[in-house]
């Protein structure tokens, strides 16, 4: 997303307990599962992600993960991938051939009919798909679903932990609606939460203590006013989409590339840090679909 682009709790748990009934996964399975055929449809706070989850999927022992593609546009809602013309429209094509078995999408606020028309199509053609949504982090650290209201200046390292989950709470709880009202209409789990901008709070909170290895200020994290992320915070977000897409921990993988080329002191702990966190905070939502397994 870049500026002039324009960027269009709820208690969930019993329906929840309901609509989407968790993967039991162990930290250390016994053996990788099997690869998955993914596609994405999304903007520039999750088009980095495909390739980092292909990477972390290799060093996972997952041989046969398949990068099914990639619809990525700039400050995009998903109506836009949506509405891509037929003969470039490559999501529409491999859905309509049953031929993915993952689709992440990344919106911005709601309403957004991309969202439903997508999955709608995922699910006619593949019964066992699985739509993913990425709950992001707030641009500019405002909620605005009208994208209008844009600050002259951003300081990231002025909202405290409390300021920042206040701000999230109800883009948050609009797209953990949203979901669970799908699946609730759909009959079964076809859309899961993948809780990205909850692990990035966990990640800033842990930046104000100081407990995180080479991270001095909350502004680490972004490379500009609008939030887009620096290596930590892609390594973050990819952690969470292998965990729910997958059902294993991140913890223990290598750096992925891109963090690695960042040679950030205390790199490692940094980076299972960023693990931790990442599973955590997957583990935790209700609408994820992957809860850790009773010790």
């Amino acid at each position: 997303m870049k500026s002039h682009f324009r960027l269009a709790y709820f208690a969930v748990f019993s329906l929840a307990a309901f609509l989407v009934p968790a993967i039991r996964a162990d930290e250390k399975p016994a053996a990788p599962p099997k690869g998955l055929r993914v596609f994405t449809c999304g903007h520039s706070f999750h088009v980095f992600m495909p390739a980092m989850l292909t990477e972390m999927a290799k060093a996972g022992g997952i041989k046969d993960h398949q990068f099914a593609g990639m619809s990525g546009i700039g400050g995009s809602r998903i109506i836009q991938h949506w509405d891509v013309p037929v003969e470039k429209n490559k999501a529409k094509e491999l859905l309509k051939a049953g031929k993915v078995d993952v689709l992440t999408l990344s919106p911005i606020h709601l309403p957004d009919a991309g969202i439903e028309n997508f999955v709608k199509l995922a699910f006619e053609n593949n019964p066992n798909v699985r739509v993913t949504i990425q709950e992001f982090w707030l641009p500019f650290d405002i909620y605005d679903p009208t994208f209008k209201d844009r600050p002259k200046v951003v300081d990231h390292n002025a909202p405290t932990v409390a300021m920042l989950k206040e701000m999230h709470a109800p883009y948050f709880k609009s797209m953990d609606e949203h979901v669970a009202d799908l699946n609730k209409r759909l009959g079964k789990p076809v859309v899961f939460v993948v809780p990205v901008g909850q692990a990035v709070i966990a990640l800033r909170e842990k930046i104000v203590k100081g407990e995180a290895p080479s991270l001095k200020q909350q502004n680490d994290l972004f490379t500009d006013a609008i939030g887009h992320a620096k290596p930590p915070l892609m390594a973050l977000a990819a952690y969470c989409h292998y965990a729910a897409i997958y059902g294993r921990s991140p913890v223990g993988l290598p750096a992925p590339a891109v963090l690695a080329r960042a040679k950030i002191e205390d790199g490692e702990k940094l980076n299972r840090l960023l693990q931790e966190l990442a599973w955590d905070a997957v583990t935790s939502h209700a609408l994820s679909g992957v809860s850790k397994s009773p010790k």
